[in-house]
């Protein structure tokens, strides 16, 4: 019986650490992961759908838009909101670099941004953490960085 209640003690205890362990796949698989979450993000500007882009949000993200960092999913939406009134998307975004840890956990990606007609106008960076197997949010956006562009 002693025997057993160690056992039991030893188990839970290896299934504590693990839950508590971050979330971790092959890097090549997350980099693409987070390419894909990327561009699904972009599409939900594209889209008019803040909804769809407030579900790419964590809970605790941090976005480097206007005077100071906003900080979590309700003050983002609240400052971007004014982005989904119009019918036209007031600026469009695509990844080109996209780099995860080796655990797999995080990624950053990074890229142009392009004002309604197309012209290049700044640069984005993302830091996207996985939350969830397949769930990439965002945990800090520096978006729009306005750039001296060249094609």
């Amino acid at each position: 019986m002693r025997v057993l209640s160690v056992a039991l003690i030893a188990v839970s205890a290896l299934l504590a650490g693990c839950a508590s362990r971050p979330l971790t796949m092959p890097a090549e698989l997350a980099k693409q992961q987070v390419a894909d979450t990327e561009r699904a993000f972009a599409k939900s500007m594209a889209d008019r759908d803040a909804k769809a882009f407030e579900s790419f949000l964590s809970e605790d993200t941090v976005f480097f838009s206007g005077p100071t960092p906003l900080r979590g999913k309700k003050a983002v939406m609240e400052f971007w909101s004014k982005f989904f009134v119009k019918p036209v998307a007031p600026f469009s975004w695509k990844p080109e670099e996209v780099e995860v840890l080796d655990s797999g956990n995080l990624g950053l990606s990074a890229g142009p941004v392009y004002d309604p007609q197309g012209k290049l106008v700044a640069r984005y960076s993302s830091i996207w953490r996985l939350e969830a197997p397949g769930q990439w949010r965002i945990i800090f956006d520096k978006g729009g960085e306005v750039c001296d562009c060249k094609p």
